[in-house]
């Protein structure tokens, strides 16, 4: 039987990714999609006609039965509420980013969790990026020697500040391009080298009128030495290397976005041929001053995360993100707020 999942919230993260990741799994079945807004509604019902549509969370409760996975795909600020009913009504629960505003709200998801038996999951799609599973494959695979820095970027150029819950300063919203960009790259950090011990960290509000920090460099050391160097910005007028990753034998550089997002919004779906495959054009550089080569960039696979959600559900599988890891990164964002308040090195 199919696991039937339930999609709470249906603007860029529910319509772009969720619903036609979950919709590409075999064994997962999009059931039911929560969205007020009439435009939103006659979307779903014209491209996953199988769903319900629902406009309240609410209707789901009064059937939670009906429902194997509930996707959190609402605001930030109400990650935390959505995944609580969620699990209080007996039904496992996958998160988008950043799970919680504050580490010590997402422990509080692990600790219900807990009780419950239920899995929490963190949507930390980024693991899935091509140019990030190449980089961490050649990092595994000692085809850099020791690695002893990494460089990642996530940089845009939108120099009028927008509207909306992400532009808001007020720390409930988990706004601001520390908790939205930032979660991407320092989870992938920690994928790569583990907890930080130390967290060092500049975040500014550039933009006039910006109420939220909206360009940030945050530095982390890793066990052994190694540091990551993280930049996330919209004010970047000319954008830096997506990945530059230094290690003793070699270094692996490449610039762009991973295909995946741009083929989501396109219609596409991991189900088409040549999803995730990034064009020879766009692979990175593997080697040393004057002895370099491209390094063909493995394939993007966003769908895989819930394919291991499913595995999840159905064999108790360790789920594809913990939320420890997530509880993690959410310390080394207090970290690097504290870190750019006080102008300290924080230890982790």
């Amino acid at each position: 039987m199919d696991l039937r999942v339930a999609l709470i919230g249906y603007g860029t993260g529910g319509s772009v990714f969720h619903a036609p990741l979950i919709s590409s799994v075999p064994g997962m079945r999009l059931a039911a999609v929560v969205t007020g807004d009439a435009g939103r509604q006659r979307d779903v019902k014209d491209r996953y006609p199988g769903a319900k549509v629902l406009d309240t969370a609410d209707r789901l409760w009064e059937a939670s039965g009906a429902y194997d996975l509930v996707v959190v795909a609402a605001p930030n600020r109400m990650h935390v509420p959505l995944a609580r009913t969620a699990l209080t009504s007996g039904v496992a629960v996958v998160v988008d980013k950043p799970v919680a505003a504050t580490a010590a709200d997402a422990r509080s998801l692990a600790a219900l969790g807990a009780v419950r038996g239920l899995p929490v999951v963190p949507f930390h799609n980024r693991r899935w990026d091509g140019d990030y599973r190449t980089a961490y494959r050649l990092a595994a695979s000692g085809a850099l020697g020791d690695v002893h820095r990494f460089e990642s970027r996530f940089e845009r150029w939108r120099p009028e500040v927008g509207t909306g819950w992400k532009e808001s300063g007020d720390p409930r919203d988990g706004g601001g391009i520390l908790h939205d960009l930032g979660s991407h790259l320092i989870d992938q950090a920690i994928t790569l080298f583990g907890r930080p011990e130390r967290v060092y960290a500049e975040i500014d509000a550039r933009r006039r009128g910006a109420a939220a920090p909206d360009d940030a460099f945050v530095a982390l050391t890793h066990r052994g030495g190694i540091r990551s160097h993280l930049w996330m910005s919209a004010t970047a007028a000319q954008l830096g290397p997506r990945f530059r990753v230094l290690g003793s034998r070699a270094s692996y550089t490449v610039s762009g976005m991973d295909v995946q997002e741009a083929a989501l919004r396109s219609g596409s779906t991991p189900r088409d041929a040549g999803y995730g495959v990034a064009p020879a054009s766009s692979y990175g550089r593997l080697g040393t001053p004057g002895d370099d080569r491209p390094e063909p960039t493995d394939p993007g696979a966003y769908q895989d995360f819930y394919a291991a959600v499913a595995r999840t559900l159905r064999t108790g599988a360790t789920p594809p993100v913990t939320l420890a890891d997530a509880i993690t990164g959410l310390e080394v964002v207090e970290a690097a707020l504290r870190s750019a308040r006080e102008g300290v090195l924080v230890d982790l």
